[in-house]
Order: C-alpha cells, then structure tokens, then sequence
C-alpha cells in the first residue's frame, strides 16, 4: 500500500521532532554534565576534607569523551589540625588526572570513578629532627578512647600495624594507572626516592616498575601480584629487574648486607582484637618466600651466606612490647623443613624463648641445603637415612644466668654417611697434613700428624700429669662424652650476653680439634654452628658408629697441633711457632713431652687459652704471678678430689717452674718496681670448661688404671703402653 502524501510529511514531522527533542536533550545532558561533574568533584573534596585535616585542590575538569574525565592537576596540602610543621607542607601532587565516570551514578547523584589514570603525581613525604611530619594523619584513628602509652610495656606493634594495614588497603585503587610518578620521604636520617615508569592496578592485578634510591642504595625493581583490599589479602612479588635486590638501611643499621633475587608476600587476613588495657593485640597470617637470599654480618660468617629458596609460613600476633610466631608456623630451607615457635618480649627487657623442630631429611638433602657460606667444609655430604633437628632455648636479659638451652641432631636407624664433602674428617684416622695459621689467617707452616714427622709425640709418650691436667681444665668428660658438654655450652653463652662479645666459647677437646684442624679462627656463629656439625659428625659416626676413630687418637692429634706459645719464634731449623707437646716441652724446658712434671705440666695448660702471651704469666724476677699461682692451686686441688693424683704429689706442687729451653730468653728480668701480690684474674687465666663444671655435679674422666689393670666399669680410659 502507498502511502499518501499527507502520511508521508506526518512522519517526516514526527521523526523530524524526535530528532530535536533528542538534541535538545543531548545538549542538555552535555551543559548539565558538567554541572553534575563539578558538583561530585566538590562532594569528593568535601568527603576527602572530612575525613582528613587536610586541603584537597583539584583543577579544572572537563569530559574528554562521553564517559571520560580530565582533571588538570591536584594537590592535598595539611592543615594545622595535622600536627605541628604538617600545615602548608603539599604531601601531594599530579599534573594530570583522568578516570571513568558512570553517567548513571552521576545523575543519582553517587558518582563512581574507575580506570584512574594518574600523570606526574609526585608524593612528598618530610619528617624533621623533632619528629614533626606532613604524612602521619593519613593513619586512620581508633574509634575507641585512646590507650595512654605505658613506657614500661612498650609500644604496641599490634595497633600500629593494624592502623598501617587499614590505611594501605583502604587506600588501594580498584582501577588506576600511575605513570612517570615519584615518591620521596626525607628524614635527617634517610632519603628515599621512588621513580615509577609505570604502576598498574586492574581488577586487583599489579603490575609495575620503579627506581628505588634508598640511602644512596640503587635498584632497579619489579612488582607482580594481587591484592584483594576487603579481605586483607595480597600476594605480591618483588624482583631485580637486572641484577639482585639490595636490601638498604640494614647496612647502615645493623652493619650487615642483604640481597635477594626475587622475594614473594603473601598475606592472607589478619585479626584485630582490641583490649581497653593494652590496645589490643593483631593476629596475621601469610608467607616470605625469596630466592638466593643473601646475607653478611660480620658476626655470623666470614663470607656472604646464601640460602637458594627460603620461605616462612608464618602465623604471627603483635601485642603491646610482644612478638611471637604461632603453632602452624612453617620454615622451609632449601629442602629442610621446620617449625618454629618464637615468642619475644622486649620490655620491661628483652626475654626471647624458642623451639624447633624439624622434619626428618634425608641425609644428602640435609648437606644439601645448608647454607653456602656457614657450613662449607661438609658441603658434597652424602648419606642415607634421615636427620631430624630439635632446639629449645630461653632467655631473659634481667636474669640472664636462667638461660636454657636444649638442641640435638637425631640420625635414623639406618643413618650412614657415604662420602664426606669439601673435607674428608675420615682423615683424622690416619696421617694427615696440618697447616697452622695466624690470627689474621696466614698460613705460618704445614706440618704431617703423623709418625713420619720426628716431632709427632704418640699418646703413650706424654706425660700422664700433662694429659690428665688438660683433662681437667679442658674437658673432664672427654672420655665419655660425644663431643659436647652442655652445661658448659649454656655457661659460656651466658658469660657471652654479659660481656656483649665472644669472650668464651664453652669449646671441649673435639670441638677445639675441629676448630684447628678445619676451620679458621674468626669467632662467628656461623663457624661455630659448622664446628658443632662437625664434632656431631665425627663423634657419633666416626667414633660411635663406625669405630674407625678412638678418642685416644683424637686426643693424641690436639696434643700434636695445640699452639703453646710465640708464632714469630723461630727454630733452628728454620720452622716458626710452637705447636705440639714435643716443641712445648723443648721450647720451655728443653725436655722429652714423656719427661714433664706436674708443676711444668700446670704451666703448660695455664697458657693454652693465650699462648702467645705466655710471658703475662711471669714478673720480671721470672717468678709465676698470683693468678697463674691460684691456676695451679685450683687445678691441683681437683685433681687430687678425682684421683689423679695423690697427695703427696698435690703438696708437692711448687707453684714455680724452671725454664731451661728458648722461652727463657723471653723473660723480661729488669727490676719489677711495682712487684706486689695481684688479685688472680680467674677469667683471663682460667679455662671455661673448668670453671663452668664447678658445683655442677657433672662427671670427670675416670683416673686411667695402672698399668696392667682394667679400667673400672663403663668407662672409658686411655691405654698406657704404645700401640704396636
């Protein structure tokens, strides 16, 4: 049908008026958008002012598209209700915003923006030397009466990190897009910058990349991840994007160098439960997993210390001066894994208790994962069987002497070693060469333990006053025991919290052996935990299990290689230093190791903890001093209480001993004006071991029999003919 032409203009007309009113109502829109815009970009600021003491500029805005939003610049700026110096100080800036904005939820008057890309925004945050900053209001503040800080107690971790996790979760974007931005914060103490290319937040994805320059520390860092803001969850992943991660402020705090290659947190919610007393304590749950973390400090190794993969599940609650790491904890070390259980207290003073335990491992996988760096001389052990690892310690610095200490290396039944690593400790069985160092590890001379060499002493050639005395200052137990006296040990780590240093090592003849034989000199804790590996290895495989090492040869290589007096001495034939019992007694007597009395004997082990500085135990007349005289009432007394001596021989101890051999020359004889009766310095002069096992009720080593006689049952005593 063919429509007329009065139809035809009707709908021309029609459409025509659609087509205006739908321009008219566009152009509408287009004029009232804008008014809508400018009016929820004031009810922004209005919001932003409420809910902070600060001043939010925003510049003009103007809709690039239908549904996008320029604004040209802002700024937020403190007021004077943010503290003292915060006023006027611009916390921060950008150059240029832009961002969706639904048109629905502008005409209902609820604006919602999305896709923010920020330009040049540039974040400035100062703190000065009296503690006054631009930055600390943006901390979200308790609703609850504010709880007055007990100096006693400390600090409540738990409430700071609970505000710090409000405040940065609550301030993640849904959708943004931060390009060519920069973060400063400058403190009399540190200066930070933070230049970002580019950061990305998309449906709880990060991606980015940034400069960091912390105290003069460069890198150059990768960022991945999520983060889930309402359920406080985030699992991000930080990376070297050319070379590894310095950590900084570490090397200017502690002295120590830290590095990784990619580090990854995962956290995973956390609880918050307030308490009107304390303020409340923070439960968090999460994990830290890096890759080649690297670590040095002075104290604990010579050399840097890598761990390959690490990660720490953790569950961990900050209270008031209290940390602590949960049941559920989990470590893993390369491919160790254990669990431990911390809790520290730092106030009224610092009280740390601990406890590990570990899963068994497989013997080569155990070696394997140790630390490069600490345990370098059994790296390349293999075995079979398992190993376990238990350790339980406790301490309060405000009464340090109730320190506690509990650790164990537990093998299973069918535990073996099949070849040693770096070092073959087999070789302490059979003729081995030895280098001895100085303290600055240089090597003075190398020497064989061993019957070709004219100065090696065998075990039945020494004096018995000589071996049973260092039996007695050293190591009582030596005999009987497996390598360490913990008594001694905890003794030793008490006296060490005392003096804040190494002063004493707790150390028993296998440990000394060990340190001597295969490890340097530095006192650190990483040459210390390699040293208890060590004497772990060699005395409950080599000694216990196997049978291929006695004690008596341990004993019989200390006395071959223990140092005993001057390293710039040097011998006719041309070799330097005194080391071994042969050298000693012809350096200081001029006599056979076989030869030596008690009173020479007393003088000999008096001197093994310092025996450079033998010369200290004399005056200038070449008379013993007071406190090397006390040494050799105290080690006589005891040695006559166990048996192995009489005391006819204790009475007969003359406190004097008559240097007929090189040492003599060494004596200062110039007339002593200031020759008077000294309190004896028990600390300096007397061995740990000894003093440590006063009083404790620990078991000496039995007296050996007489020759021909049995050795009293259970025990363990040294054969007194020489081995065929």
């Amino acid at each position: 049908m063919r429509l007329s032409v009065v139809a035809k203009k009707r709908i021309l007309y029609t459409v025509g008026g659609l087509l205006v009113v739908l321009l008219l109502a566009v152009l509408l829109f287009l004029w009232k958008r804008q008014q809508l815009l400018n009016y929820a970009l004031s009810e922004v600021k209005t919001r932003v002012e409420r809910k902070y003491p600060a001043t939010l500029t925003l510049g003009p805005a103007r809709f690039t598209g239908f549904s996008t939003v320029e604004i040209s610049g802002m700024s937020l700026v403190p007021t004077a209700a943010a503290g003292p110096g915060a006023a006027g100080d611009t916390l921060l800036t950008a150059r240029r915003l832009q961002a969706g904005l639904s048109v629905r939820s502008l005409f209902a008057g609820r604006p919602v923006f999305s896709e923010l890309q920020i330009d040049r925004a540039h974040l400035t945050a100062r703190k000065n030397a009296s503690g006054a900053n631009n930055f600390s209001f943006l901390l979200r503040k308790s609703k609850t009466p504010v709880v007055r800080r007990d100096t006693a107690l400390g600090r409540n971790y738990g409430l700071l990190l609970n505000q710090v996790l409000d405040a940065g979760f609550g301030s993640v974007p849904g959708q943004a897009d931060f390009r060519q931005s920069v973060v400063t914060y400058a403190s009399p103490r540190h200066q930070v910058q933070l230049t970002m290319p580019r950061l990305s937040f998309e449906d709880g994805q990060v991606r980015g990349q940034l400069t960091a320059v912390v105290d003069s520390v460069v890198n150059e860092l990768g960022v991945s991840g999520s983060i889930e803001p309402g359920d406080f969850a985030t699992d991000l992943k930080l990376f070297g994007v050319k070379n590894s991660v310095q950590v900084p402020y570490v090397a200017r705090r502690f002295g120590a160098l830290v590095s990784f290659d990619t580090i990854r947190v995962q956290l995973a919610g956390k609880d918050f439960t307030r308490d009107d007393q304390t303020g409340g304590q923070l439960t968090v749950r999460g994990s830290v997993a890096a890759t080649n973390f690297s670590f040095f400090h002075k104290r604990l190794a010579s050399e840097d210390i890598i761990v390959h993969y690490g990660q720490l599940e953790f569950v961990a609650t900050l209270g008031r001066g209290t940390l602590s790491l949960d049941p559920g904890t989990r470590a893993t070390l390369n491919q160790i894994v254990v669990h431990p259980e911390i809790a520290v207290r730092l106030k009224p003073r610092l009280a740390v208790s601990l406890k590990v335990d570990s899963d068994p491992t497989a013997t080569t996988a155990f070696f394997n994962s140790l630390p490069t760096g600490m345990f370098d001389v059994v790296a390349g052990t293999e075995g079979t069987g398992t190993l376990s690892y238990h350790l339980q310690a406790s301490v309060d610095m405000a009464q340090v002497d109730s320190l506690k200490l509990s650790s164990s290396l537990t093998p299973s039944k069918d535990f073996s070693i099949k070849r040693f690593g770096t070092e073959d400790l087999s070789m302490l069985e059979r003729e081995f060469p030895y280098t001895a160092y100085n303290d600055k590890g240089d090597s003075l001379r190398t020497f064989q333990v061993g019957p070709s060499n004219p100065d090696f002493t065998s075990f039945a050639n020494v004096s018995p006053f000589l071996w049973k005395a260092i039996l007695t200052s050293e190591d009582p137990r030596f005999f009987t025991h497996h390598g360490f006296m913990e008594k001694a040990f905890v003794n030793a780590a008490i006296a060490d919290i005392k003096e804040r240093r190494f002063a004493r090592g707790g150390s028993t003849l296998s440990m000394q052996l060990v340190k001597n034989v295969f490890l340097n000199r530095q006192k650190t804790i990483g040459r210390k935990a390699e040293e208890m590996l060590i004497v772990w290895l060699i005395e409950n495989w080599l000694v216990e299990r196997t049978k291929t090492l006695t004690k008596e040869r341990m004993f019989e290589i200390y006395l071959n290689i223990v140092e005993w007096g001057p390293s710039k001495y040097k011998w006719p034939s041309g070799k330097r230093g005194v080391y071994g019992v042969k050298e000693a007694a012809l350096f200081y007597y001029g006599k056979r190791p076989s030869e030596l009395n008690l009173d020479e004997s007393l003088y000999l082990i008096s001197i093994i903890p310092k025996p450079k500085y033998y010369r200290q135990s004399f005056d200038s007349y070449g008379g013993l001093r007071g406190s090397t005289r006390w040494f050799f009432r105290l080690i006589g007394d005891l040695m006559e209480q166990k048996g192995l001596i009489t005391s006819s021989q204790r009475n007969s101890i003359g406190y004097s001993v008559n240097l007929n051999g090189p040492a003599r020359t060494y004596i200062v004889t110039a007339r002593d004006t200031t020759r008077s009766v000294q309190p004896g310095d028990t600390a300096q002069f007397a061995p740990l071991n000894l003093i440590d096992l006063l009083n404790t009720g620990a078991q000496s080593a039995p007296a050996a029999p007489a020759p021909g006689t049995a050795p009293p049952a259970g025990t363990e005593a040294p054969p007194q003919t020489p081995r065929p």
